[in-house]
């Protein structure tokens, strides 16, 4: 399990309609001059300029990242949903996860067989996975199926099996 950080307290819907009336609220900061040259991108870095309008917090100028622009602390660092992300690898990181406060993504590494394996048992338990995927569960009935499949495989590469 990669975040092992818990919110203390259950965050409540209130929490979160705070979070994003805070969010709408504050502004897109941008780069200094990012409007007036191609070559520099609009991606937020501190304005140093001893003369820059910027730092100096001139009127009429875009605002600048400051500490008052920070989200409530209950909510900060969580998913939209309210709960805490984990990232899950294998089966033992499905036990250890708190149902009431965490939601789990399955690793993008993790094959298709385990991957049913852990949403199986997060339904069980009742963990919301916040990338899941249709994936249907393999049968194999003996060798009829490996037969079948490499069959197609031959006809679709327009080979045939015969040497």
């Amino acid at each position: 399990m990669k975040s092992e950080e818990k919110p203390e307290a259950i965050v409540t819907k209130q929490d979160l309609r705070n979070r994003k009336r805070a969010k709408s609220r504050k502004p897109s900061f941008m780069r200094q001059e990012s409007w007036r040259y191609k070559r520099v991108e609009e991606s937020w870095r501190r304005p140093r300029g001893i003369d820059s309008k910027m730092r100096k917090k001139v009127k009429g100028w875009p605002r600048s990242v400051g500490v008052g622009y920070r989200g409530p602390k209950k909510t900060r660092g969580l998913h939209n949903s309210g709960f805490a992300e984990t990232l899950i690898f294998n089966m033992d990181d499905v036990e250890k996860v708190d149902t009431k406060t965490q939601a789990i993504r399955i690793a993008h590494n993790v094959g298709a067989r385990k991957r049913v394996e852990i949403s199986a048992r997060a339904g069980e338990r009742g963990i919301h996975i916040l990338n899941p995927r249709e994936i249907k569960e393999l049968e194999v009935e003996g060798g009829k199926e490996e037969k079948a499949t490499k069959e197609e495989e031959t006809e679709q590469h327009g080979r045939s099996e015969r040497i």
